[in-house]
This record gives C-alpha cells, structure tokens and sequence, in this order.
C-alpha cells in the first residue's frame, strides 16, 4: 500500500468549493489524501475552516489574515483568532505574510498584521504559514529574528507556494523553517524551482496544492483541488530521484514533526 499524501495549504474555505465539497473530499480520499490543513485567509474564512475542521476527521485548520486582507487587523481581530484557535482542530496561525506583488494593503499595515500574527503564534506555541511574494528579503528577515527569539524552544512554520530564490530557501531552512512546494513545480517555466527543491534537505519539503489557486500540469486552467497533490508529490520524487513512496512518507513525516496533528496542542486550558 502507497504511503498517505498530505496537502498542507488548501482553501477549501473559499467559495470556489461550496457547490461541491462533498465530492472534492471524496477525490481526496480516492487519490490517497490523508491529511489536509485549510487555512484562513481572513476572519470569516478562518471561522469556516475551523468549521469544515471539526466536521471532517481529516481536516485540520490554520487560522489567520492574509496581507490582502492586512486592513482588517486590529486588537479585536488578534483575540478573535485567538478565540478560533480554542478549537483542538486549529493547528497554525496563518495564512499571514507580506504581498509586495499585489500591494493590496500598504506595507506599515501588512507588517503589523504580520507582526501580530507572528506574537500570537508565540502566544499559543503554534507554527505560522508564511505567505511571502516578492518580499523574501523583509519575510525572512523578520522570521529569522522570530525564530531565534525563543531561549527554550525553536518557534517555526512553513513557507507556502515557495516561490524564491535558493539562498531565501537556505535562509529560511537555516532558521528551521519548511518549504512549501505546490503546483508550479511541474510548471516548464519553472526550472529554478525545480532546482531550489532538489538541493533542500527532504526532512523540510511541504507538499500542496493552495487550491483552487496554483493548478499542477495537465490541469492549467482548471480550479485545483485536494487530489492534484498526488500529482505535486510525484514531481517532487521525480526532481529529486527518490521513490514516490518514500517523497510521500518524508512529507507525511515532515507535516506531522510541524504541526502536530496527530495528538494536538497542550495549551488550550489557557485560552
């Protein structure tokens, strides 16, 4: 029997998933997915996938305000996240992180969104899902302090949909972060990625898929979804020269090592 597949980054609290949920999970399950976290993108998305976690025994959630959504964050928002991350199915903070791509939100605010996220991860003791686009440099720089800050206990997250160079990579693998890998993997445009990837440590590589966003070869142009990680997995294998069973093994491993999923936190007495 094939090792599970893990799909750390999908939104299936977004409305591109309320017509036919039911039968996208079952696509999962059929494709060997074993694990997906769903991860907010603002508060009432974050409310929605701490739901869809705790009536699916195979979702898990990460609740957060995305640097789009950066407008948003406020004192009041820091304790409603905190409130959503009662919920043992709640295992990382995020998605948070700076967008200088789109620029949706000015800087000074994205960081303070960042900011605070990255305080209430210490809070809770609970990873962070980094969104970084064009930003590595301010990303990592504010992670790496972040990281280092804890005197008893490495504090870490995950990059999502990595999308930099291989020194931001080293960097962040460096300050004990993971690496997101999603669809653009089997882009043909992608081979800088697909370079990136093969010279990481396999104890720090992240399958997803971010769906519906970022579908894999052949499904460009179409909205993504849980399963095509099956195909993101394979192309990692196939990138670094390993069996697909042992890729989706290290990964399954890796995701567990992260977030805990399997028997939680010990802090929510304190919430």
């Amino acid at each position: 029997m094939s090792a599970p597949l893990v799909d750390t980054h999908c939104h299936l609290c977004l409305p591109a998933f309320e017509q036919d949920l039911p039968q996208v999970l079952s696509r999962a399950a059929a494709a060997g997915v074993g694990r997906i976290l769903v991860p907010g993108i603002d508060l009432e998305t974050s409310r929605h996938a701490v739901d869809l976690a705790e009536a699916n025994a195979n979702l898990f959630a990460a609740v957060g305000i995305h640097p789009h959504a950066a407008a948003e964050w406020s004192p009041d928002a820091y304790q409603a996240l905190r409130s959503l991350a009662r919920s043992e199915r709640v295992v990382a903070i995020g998605e948070t992180g700076l967008d200088y791509y789109r620029a949706r939100a000015p800087r000074p605010r994205q960081m303070e969104a960042f900011e605070g996220q990255l305080e209430l991860a210490d809070e809770l003791s609970l990873p962070v899902v980094v969104h970084s686009r064009q930003a590595a440099e301010d990303v990592l720089g504010r992670l790496a302090g972040w990281s280092a800050g804890a005197a008893d206990r490495r504090r870490t997250g995950v990059l999502h949909a990595f999308s930099a160079d291989e020194q931001a990579a080293s960097s962040a693998v460096s300050a004990g972060f993971y690496i997101g890998v999603a669809g653009p993997v089997t882009y043909p445009s992608a081979p800088r990625l697909r370079h990136t990837v093969t010279g990481l440590p396999i104890d720090r590589l992240l399958p997803e898929t971010d769906a519906p966003y970022l579908p894999p070869v052949p499904h460009r142009g179409q909205r993504n979804e849980p399963a095509h990680v099956a195909l993101v997995s394979d192309a990692l294998a196939a990138v670094r020269g390993v069996e697909p069973d042992r890729l989706r093994q290290a990964c399954w491993d890796n995701a567990e090592a992260l977030f805990h999923w399997d028997h939680g936190t010990d802090n929510r007495h304190v919430l």
